[in-house]
């Protein structure tokens, strides 16, 4: 009887095709978001290592609040601080942790969010715990922002305007119009967050991002994580100090959760002088990328979406990639909207444009065979 309700979730979701399981990595890497094959290199290696003959320990230990502040934390913020030209960072767990922490905690009762309708999960997560208001945005859509902020300005004399944006789409591969975005946001008033989870080490000069040119300004807060091209875990809040500051006495998920690992601290320190100093990770990467194109739909960036629209045929055609040595993941809804589930390509230096080249050719084949 106490797995009666369980089990019939469990039955719900495999009757839509929306049933998961963990599956332990299998084949060519074509579906990670260790873009510059940083997350296995010998360089994080030894950075690992040297901490931990310096006597950087593994946990922390406490919250940063109590003795959980190590001078790991420390330097890694002031480090990314002028890595990427912001005020002031602060270093969360996790993406997650981060989003959720932000829009639990800085948009007031009385503020609107205004949010394009593929942000990440935690950034819905933030928003259900926060106070303000929220509106989801058509995907890009620069008129529908203004028209949605001129709306909100006659029904409400005070109140800021939160507008929260992806600068690279995780599941689409797009960018967002930042340069219009911002300026929207410059003529009303508005803050503008920027997630740069899938743009961080890629795109931008060494690596800043494709949300380089708006860092440092009072109402623009820049998310880099840290697990994905940085090779490593954990995110840096880019932001005013005020706002940090408010995230520090105020942020549950920050003031109630233990500290990032010291050592992870220290690793992703290493992580950010490597992007200075290793341009030809991201060389290289943008010359596969664009061998993928000639071979693939394009999507301007390293993550491909194959749409195949049912849930049921896009595990199917996953498995059969898989069977074919090329680890390739089916994205379902609730990850995507509903009648898109697809194949998530992802394109790293821990493949080549042979390898590429080849799962193209066999994607077809699957493909065809589907039809």
């Amino acid at each position: 009887m106490l797995m009666q309700p369980y089990n019939a979730v469990l039955q719900r979701l495999e009757s839509k095709g929306r049933l998961r399981s963990l599956k332990v990595p299998r084949g060519t890497d074509f579906s990670s978001n260790d873009y510059l094959a940083l997350a296995g290199s010998e360089y994080l290696r030894n950075t690992a290592c040297e901490a931990l003959v310096r006597g950087v320990p593994v946990g922390s230990g406490g919250s940063r609040l109590l003795r959980g502040n190590h001078p790991e934390h420390e330097a890694l913020e002031a480090e990314a601080a002028a890595f990427f030209k912001a005020s002031q960072v602060l270093y969360f767990a996790s993406g997650f942790d981060a989003n959720q922490a932000v829009f639990a905690t800085l948009p007031q009762a009385g503020d609107l969010v205004l949010y394009d309708a593929l942000i990440h999960a935690s950034i819905h997560a933030g928003m259900q715990a926060g106070k303000a208001k929220t509106q989801s945005v058509p995907h890009n859509d620069i008129a529908a922002y203004e028209a949605a902020i001129r709306q909100f300005r006659t029904t409400e004399k005070s109140g800021n305007i939160w507008l929260a944006v992806e600068s690279l789409y995780s599941m689409d591969g797009d960018r967002a119009p930042l340069a219009e975005l911002s300026a929207l946001a410059d003529r009303y008033g508005c803050f503008f967050y920027i997630d740069e989870a899938h743009a961080t080490g890629v795109f931008g000069a060494d690596g800043r991002g494709l949300a380089a040119d708006f860092a440092g300004r009072d109402n623009v807060l820049i998310l880099h994580t840290c697990g994905k091209a940085l090779g490593a875990s954990g995110a840096l809040l880019c932001a005013a100090k005020p706002l940090i500051d408010v995230l520090v006495n105020r942020a549950r998920g920050f003031i109630f959760s233990t500290a990032p690992s010291p050592l992870q601290a220290a690793i992703v320190r290493g992580s950010l002088k490597t992007l200075a100093a290793e341009p030809q990770r991201r060389e290289k990467l943008q010359a596969l990328i664009r061998h993928a194109e000639q071979n693939l739909q394009p999507s301007g960036s390293q993550i491909i979406p194959f749409t195949v629209g049912d849930n049921q045929r896009a595990v199917a055609m996953a498995e059969a990639m898989q069977n074919h040595g090329f680890d390739i993941r089916a994205i379902r809804p609730p990850t995507v909207p509903l009648g898109t589930a697809r194949l998530r390509i992802s394109i790293t230096l821990n493949i080549d444009e042979a390898q590429i080249s080849r799962m193209a050719e066999v994607l077809k084949q699957i493909a065809n065979s589907y039809e």
